[in-house]
């Protein structure tokens, strides 16, 4: 990871530089437990404990609350839905798509 300054730490992306607001090392015991320090549970709004999603990208692992996991899939949702249907309306459009086909 390039150095951006002293106190910063970045990743540069599609050519744009991301600041990583909090960078350290955590030891991971031999059993693969770990203690989340105080700083990042408070990033993850997690002050008194929770969930978090673990997810591998590359040589890369990135945690994320359950909270901001369910609010990054939600934005991709809308980011790709083709439809303005309530959800309601589309499980009941998915239902009858699905009886047409084992009646079909």
């Amino acid at each position: 990871m390039p150095i951006c300054d002293m106190h910063l730490m970045c990743d540069i992306i599609d050519d744009r530089v991301h600041v990583v607001d909090l960078v350290m090392d955590i030891k991971v015991a031999q059993n693969g437990r770990m203690v989340l320090p105080r700083s990042v549970r408070e990033a993850l709004g997690m002050e008194n404990g929770g969930i978090v999603v673990l997810s591998v990208e590359g040589d890369e692992v990135k945690l994320s609350s359950i909270r901001q996991s369910i609010q990054r899939a939600q934005q991709l949702y809308r980011q790709y839905v083709t439809n303005d249907l309530p959800v309601e309306e589309f499980i009941q459009a998915r239902r009858a798509d699905a009886a047409r086909e084992d009646q079909g």
